[in-house]
């Protein structure tokens, strides 16, 4: 694989193989709109083949982060049109991460008097809100009558990323949020037909992905999974109940013939990764990192090892937003200032500089 070479992906066509992680920046306004200068954040980094937007809430009950951006009204799907607008006028590509965050929130954040999770247990740590740092609440279990209203909020947030122009979707079902917490044991104990075995485990993500894929056209969306990632309290210890769980999934997906699924995972080449990939018989993202940084040795290596069809890339496309040109004529990097990932302002956002000939 090269990844500097097209690739398609559904109805995308992609100029490389880089795409651009969904990346919590928390620069939106306070109504979930984004504005201007989350506009020419995304148009900056146009070159990449994909970029996958940060997480987007399609109910203000799934918004996990202070200043996150949605997807659930009519004046946030217009300031989505204007990132999606200046990033076409590049000739670049955009997907919406369409993120519920289930338990991983705080009433502080959503002004919701409720948070919803599979089963009621609590995440530990706590949650920023804007009131200040809270201990996350014991979420309240969904009821199974639920299930299908939840499912019609990711249907009707995939309906309005389409409408704000977005060429797609992306369902996160990773790190630890609403979907996961579906498939991981240690947030789910239900004991109906959405708990227990990984079939049942894996059955609600099946039903909206299969729902969304209905909505939209299975070739403008895909999936994110992070199997074994072990983050906000969706731990997945045992290898065999996670192959089973996520083969299920996969199994159940696999028909509608998606665009893509990423996977967040350390091994990209292990059995379980590589088992995946042929399970969903699809095309595969790769992010190699979470806590560790992609460099272009990671790219390159999966590249060489023909271990996906594209590399997921987060803190490199932060700091330079013509990571392309740079990995690809080998040119220095600008190095990501952390301190400014969750602030406000253009500092550490829209302010990197593109290389200078």
């Amino acid at each position: 694989m090269d990844l500097f070479s097209p690739l398609t992906l559904g109805d995308l066509s992609l100029s490389n193989r880089l795409v651009m992680a969904p990346l919590t920046r928390s620069r939106s306004r306070k109504d979930g709109v984004p504005d201007d200068q989350v506009v020419e954040y995304y148009r900056q980094r146009a070159s990449m083949g994909l970029i996958v937007s940060e997480g987007v809430y399609p109910s203000v009950t799934g918004q996990g982060f202070v200043r996150q951006p949605g997807l659930a009204t009519a004046e946030q799907i217009s300031g989505w049109k204007k990132v999606t607008d200046a990033v076409h006028a590049e000739g670049g590509l955009i997907v919406a991460q369409v993120m519920h965050a289930g338990r991983v929130t705080h009433p502080g954040t959503t002004g919701q008097d409720h948070i919803v999770a599979p089963s009621a247990i609590a995440v530990e740590g706590e949650s920023r809100t804007y009131t200040g740092k809270h201990p996350y609440p014991v979420p309240r279990a969904l009821g199974a009558v639920e299930l299908p209203g939840i499912i019609e909020e990711f249907v009707q947030g995939s309906r309005n990323a389409i409408a704000a122009g977005f060429d797609g979707v992306e369902l996160h079902g990773a790190n630890g949020y609403l979907l996961h917490e579906f498939l991981a044991p240690s947030s789910n104990t239900r004991t109906d037909n959405y708990g227990g075995s990984p079939e049942n485990r894996a059955r609600f993500v099946i039903e909206v992905v299969k729902a969304v894929a209905n909505a939209i056209g299975a070739g403008k969306t895909g999936l994110r999974i992070s199997p074994e990632h072990n983050v906000q309290g969706a731990t997945e210890l045992d290898r065999a109940d996670v192959t089973a769980t996520y083969t299920a999934l996969l199994e159940g997906i696999a028909p509608l013939g998606l665009a893509a699924l990423s996977i967040l995972h350390k091994e990209p080449s292990g059995d379980l990764v590589q088992g995946l990939r042929t399970t969903f018989g699809g095309p595969v993202l790769l992010n190699t990192g979470f806590q560790t940084v992609t460099t272009y040795e990671d790219a390159t290596a999966v590249a060489a090892g023909g271990w996906a069809d594209a590399v997921v890339v987060g803190r490199p496309a932060i700091a330079n937003p013509d990571l392309v040109r740079r990995w690809r004529e080998e040119l220095p990097l600008n190095e990501p200032d952390a301190s400014t990932f969750y602030t406000e302002g253009a500092e550490g956002y829209t302010d990197y500089p593109f290389w200078q000939n």
